[in-house]
């Protein structure tokens, strides 16, 4: 099934489809660019091949379906995932190429994905962004993602003289992000 975008509100036709096994390099490449995004978040170094997460990726069990944003010229802009997690389903990953971040492309791929955890009977829907990604948070927000399901706390065992004034309250402790 494919999804049709308004040009006038985008910058070009999208079109929302299933991913197709020539969309791997593509694919791959948005993999290792989010991949890299997110270390950068964290000060971390970036992997040498931050894209072969991807091949690993696609053998998992409980990937329900993937889909790609792609223009009029077939160039894919974006991808999202669908993972069963029991009677609901996670977003996995959502990434929107960096040149098109900001056009609505990201709100259009959780839309289709939450029509297809519809159809599929899910009763919930969830996707853990970065805590420290405030762009991805807002954007997710914004799309109806505004129940907390689930918090993961992490504690830093490397050594660090960084330190974040960023924080975030939460039943009445401060948490760093």
């Amino acid at each position: 099934m494919s999804t049709q975008v308004s040009p006038a509100t985008q910058v070009s036709a999208l079109t929302i489809r299933s991913y197709r096994p020539t969309d791997h390099r593509a694919c791959r490449q948005l993999w290792a660019e989010m991949t890299a995004a997110d270390a950068g978040l964290y000060g971390g170094p970036s992997d040498d091949d931050s894209g072969a997460a991807f091949e690993e990726y696609l053998t998992r069990l409980d990937l329900s379906g993937m889909w790609v944003a792609a223009d009029v010229s077939g160039g894919v802009l974006g991808m999202v995932g669908l993972l069963l997690d029991g009677r609901g389903g996670q977003v996995e990953p959502l990434v929107v190429s960096a040149s098109r971040r900001g056009e609505g492309i990201g709100r259009t791929l959780l839309a289709h994905v939450a029509d297809q955890a519809r159809r599929r009977g899910l009763g919930q829907l969830s996707i853990s962004p970065s805590a420290r990604n405030l762009d991805a948070i807002r954007c997710l927000h914004a799309a109806g993602y505004d129940a907390l399901a689930r918090v993961t706390l992490a504690i830093d065992l490397r050594p660090s003289s960084a330190t974040f004034d960023d924080g975030i309250d939460l039943y009445d402790r401060r948490f760093r992000y």
